[in-house]
C-alpha cells in the first residue's frame, strides 16, 4: 500500500509538470492526397518553448493547406502554422509526425515547460500515462512490445510502414492523437498515433526519428521570428516496403543457413529475423532490381536488418548510389541502386479547378495502388468532375484527346481550349486499373467556383500561395459538341465511340 501511495505522488507530480505543455490543435484541412476536406481537433505537445514548436501527428499536420489553432490548458489560444510534415514516402520513413510553429510570447499568464523527448528510455514493462484529449485525459498503460509492425487503418490512405511500433496496453480515446507517452519522470518516450479501442491497446510511434528532424529544425532558428527559414531535411528513398520476418520466414524464402549464421553473429542477443521486401513501386529507383521475396542481408557492406540502421543509411546518401546484398532464392545477388531524394517525390502543389483538386500522385499512393509516382490524381472531384462521374482517387489519362503524364500538360490542354465547349476525359481507377473509364466534361468557367489556380506551399510561412494556372481567352459562347468536332481531326472509329459517350451523357442530364 506504501509503494502505491509513493507512485501515485510522483505520478501526480509529473502530471501537474507536464500539463500545461499540452494543447488542444484545431485543425481545419482541405481535400489532398490521402485526405479529404475535413474540421476536426487532435493533441500536440510543445518541445522547444523558446522556438514555439510543437510536436504532434503527420495526420494532424496534414500535407496539404490547413487553418489550425492550439489551445492551451488554461484556455489561451494562439495560432500555429506547420512547418515540417513527414514526408508521405520513403523507403523506411513515412512515419507519423510533424511540428506546427507558434509565438512563445502570445502565451501571456500560463507557466509552463517544454517536454523533453527521450526516445532509449522505451523499454517493455515501462509504465506509461498517454495525456491528450481536449479535457486532457489520461490514460494509463504499460509498454508490451517495441517491435510491433506499423499498423494498416485503410487500402486508399494514409498507413505508417517500413519501421517499428510501440505497442502498449492502453486505451487512448479519439482526439488523442498526437499526445505524448509519458514516463514517471516527465519525458516523452513515444508519440501516440492510433489505438484499438476493442482490444484497449495502442499504437505509438518511436522518437527516434523525431529527434533528428526537431534537431534539423532547431538548427534553422534560434528564436521565434514570423518568417520562418525552410530547413532542409534529407531523406533517401527506394520506393520499396519492407516487411521485417523472422528466421523461420526467411528460410522458407530461400535464406542460406551460412548467411543466417552471419547475420545472428553479428547481433547475437536480439536479432530475430531480416528484412525482406513486400512491394516495389514501378518506375522507382529499385523498380527491375528487387522483386518480393528479396532477403536483405548488407547495405553499404553492413549487415542490415533493422529499418533504422537502414533509413539512417539511405538518409546519408541522397542522390548517391548504394551497394545491397539480397538474396533471392537460394542464390545471393549483390545489387547497385541510385537512392532517390525523397522530397522530390512528396507533392507540394496543386491545381483547383471546379472544386476539384489534381495534383502529382505521392509515393504514399502510389504505393497504395501500384502506380507510378507523379501521374495525374484526382484528390477531390468537386461538383463538375463528380458531375461527369470522375471520382475522388481517380488517374486522368486522356483529356481531350490528348495523352495526359503529368498535370502540367493537363494545365496546358486546358489553356486551350474554348470555355462551354464538352471534351472527354479518360481515367483509371486503383479499383478496376487496366480499365480506361471514358467520361464528358465541360469546360464553363461561368459554373466553376472559380478560374483554374495553382497552389503551391509556402514553408516559409505555412501558407499556400495562389496564382492563376493560365491566362483563359475570353470565353467565348456554348459551343455544341458537333461544332467542337468539326474542328478536330478525329478517326471516324473514335468520333464514333465518343458520340456514344456524348449521347449517354446527355440522356443522364435531362434525367436528373
Amino acid at each position: 500500500m506504501e509503494f502505491n501511495a509513493v507512485t501515485a505522488g510522483v505520478w501526480g507530480k509529473t502530471l501537474r509538470k507536464v500539463i500545461p505543455a499540452v494543447v488542444v490543435l484545431q485543425v481545419s484541412a482541405c481535400a489532398f492526397d490521402t485526405y479529404s476536406a475535413s474540421v476536426g481537433s487532435a493533441t500536440g505537445f510543445v518541445v522547444d518553448k523558446r522556438r514555439g514548436f510543437i510536436l504532434t501527428n503527420r495526420h494532424v499536420v496534414r500535407p496539404g493547406p490547413v487553418v489550425a489553432h492550439a489551445i492551451f490548458s488554461n484556455g489561451e489560444e494562439v495560432p500555429v502554422h506547420p512547418i515540417y510534415r513527414d514526408p508521405f514516402c520513403s523507403i523506411v520513413e513515412v512515419h507519423d509526425f510533424g511540428f506546427f510553429k507558434y509565438d512563445p510570447s502570445a502565451i501571456k499568464f500560463l507557466n509552463y515547460e517544454e517536454i523533453a523527448l527521450a526516445p532509449e528510455a522505451a523499454c517493455v514493462g515501462l509504465e506509461i500515462r498517454v495525456v491528450g484529449n481536449e479535457k486532457v485525459s489520461i490514460s494509463p498503460g504499460i509498454i508490451t512490445c517495441l517491435d510491433r509492425s506499423a499498423p494498416h487503418y485503410n487500402k486508399d490512405g494514409y498507413n505508417d510502414f517500413n519501421s517499428f511500433y510501440i505497442q502498449a496496453v492502453s486505451g487512448t480515446k479519439a482526439g488523442s492523437s498526437g499526445s505524448p507517452v509519458i514516463d514517471w519522470q516527465g519525458r516523452a518516450v513515444a508519440l501516440n498515433a492510433g489505438g484499438n479501442t476493442s482490444r484497449k491497446s495502442a499504437y505509438f510511434l518511436p522518437l527516434e526519428r523525431v529527434v533528428r528532424a526537431l534537431r534539423f529544425l532547431q538548427k534553422g532558428s534560434e528564436t521565434y521570428v514570423d518568417i520562418w527559414m525552410p530547413v532542409s531535411i534529407p531523406r533517401g528513398t527506394l520506393q520499396v516496403t519492407f516487411l521485417h520476418k523472422v528466421f523461420d520466414e526467411t528460410r522458407r524464402l530461400g535464406l542460406r543457413s551460412e548467411t543466417e549464421q552471419t547475420v545472428r553473429h553479428a547481433s547475437p542477443t536480439s536479432e530475430t529475423g531480416m528484412l525482406v521486401v513486400e512491394s516495389v513501386v514501378p518506375g522507382g529507383p529499385a523498380d527491375k532490381h528487387l522483386e518480393p521475396g528479396d532477403v536483405l542481408v548488407r547495405v553499404n557492406g553492413q549487415v542490415t536488418t533493422q529499418f533504422l540502421r537502414l533509413e539512417t543509411i539511405l538518409d546519408a546518401n541522397v542522390n548517391s548510389n548504394i551497394e545491397l546484398q539480397i538474396e533471392r532464392g537460394g542464390s545471393s545477388k549483390c545489387l547497385t541502386i541510385l537512392v532517390q531524394d525523397l522530397h522530390s517525390i512528396t507533392p507540394d502543389y496543386f491545381l483547383e479547378i471546379g472544386g476539384a483538386v489534381i495534383h502529382p500522385l505521392s509515393y504514399q499512393q502510389a504505393r497504395n495502388f501500384r502506380f507510378h509516382c507523379g501521374l495525374v490524381y484526382v484528390a477531390e472531384p468537386g461538383d463538375k468532375f463528380l458531375e461527369a462521374r470522375v471520382p475522388r482517387h481517380a488517374i486522368i489519362k486522356k483529356f481531350a484527346w490528348e495523352e495526359i503524364s503529368c498535370l502540367e500538360k493537363l494545365i496546358s490542354v486546358l489553356s486551350k481550349l474554348s470555355w462551354g465547349v464538352q471534351v472527354p476525359l479518360e481515367y483509371i481507377s486503383h479499383v478496376d486499373r487496366h480499365q480506361r473509364k471514358l467520361v464528358m466534361v465541360t469546360v464553363d468557367c461561368h459554373e466553376w467556383h472559380a478560374p483554374p489556380q495553382i497552389y503551391t506551399r509556402d514553408d516559409s510561412t505555412g501558407l499556400w500561395i495562389a496564382k492563376p494556372a493560365f491566362q483563359p481567352d475570353s470565353p467565348s459562347e456554348s459551343m455544341d459538341w458537333f461544332s467542337w468536332l468539326s474542328k478536330t481531326n478525329l478517326e471516324p472509329s473514335l468520333v464514333y465511340e465518343y458520340g456514344l459517350i456524348f449521347a449517354q451523357n446527355e440522356r443522364l442530364k435531362k434525367k436528373t
